[in-house]
């Protein structure tokens, strides 16, 4: 009889857990207008990530530089003595990581890079796509920030930006900043993607 109890129990338990929700999920991230907020997100991200080759090609002459490239771990040097800061680590809203604090690594890190290609954007040659870049990152800190206001509670402060003041003292150095800039924001890009992902209500449910 005992046994046929934690039979029973057990069925139950494994029906309890294949019915519960994804770790991260709540009403609000179900919310139709938080999921509205996640497509144009979802949709700048993925332009963003379409755009940064264009605007390496455009902006970077220096041939050694390449976006996709095993040298670009050698610069960790350069990018200590130009004052690069490291993007926020990002991760998906879990039962460990909260979706505020998912969001708000995504809001700090978009404004850093917007803060890294505005330092550099007037020191280029040829800026114009930089521009165009840094107007999606914009539009798309926007829309995280939507989320990230919906997401908390009303005493909550806002993150804020990252202070920039990179050190630039020739070309050559203007040019690995912005060539470390765009590598970082394509790397940062494509955990925003992963963390976006994780939170439309149409993939999870595909």
């Amino acid at each position: 009889m005992n046994i046929l109890i934690v039979f029973a129990l057990s069925c139950y338990m494994a029906t309890v857990a294949r019915s519960a929700p994804l770790p991260g999920r709540s009403a609000l991230v179900e919310d139709p207008s938080f999921q509205e907020l996640i497509q144009r997100s979802r949709s700048l991200t993925e332009k963003i990530l379409l755009s940064i080759p264009t605007t390496h090609r455009s902006c970077i002459h220096t041939e050694s530089l390449q976006l996709n490239s095993s040298e670009n771990a050698k610069l960790v040097t350069m990018a200590t003595f130009i004052g690069i800061p490291s993007a926020p680590v990002l991760k998906v809203a879990s039962e460990n990581v909260t979706l505020e604090d998912s969001l708000s690594r995504m809001y700090e890190g978009l404004q850093l890079h917007q803060a890294l290609l505005s330092s550099v954007s007037s020191k280029l040659e040829s800026n114009d796509k930089v521009t165009g870049l840094m107007a999606d990152i914009r539009d798309l800190a926007i829309q995280i920030n939507k989320m990230l206001k919906m997401a908390q509670a009303e005493a909550a402060v806002q993150p804020t930006p990252t202070p920039v003041a990179l050190h630039l003292p020739g070309d050559y150095e203007v040019q690995v900043a912005a060539h470390l800039t765009l590598v970082q924001l394509q790397s940062f890009s494509q955990d925003m993607v992963r963390c976006l992902r994780s939170l439309d209500q149409e993939e999870t449910e595909s």
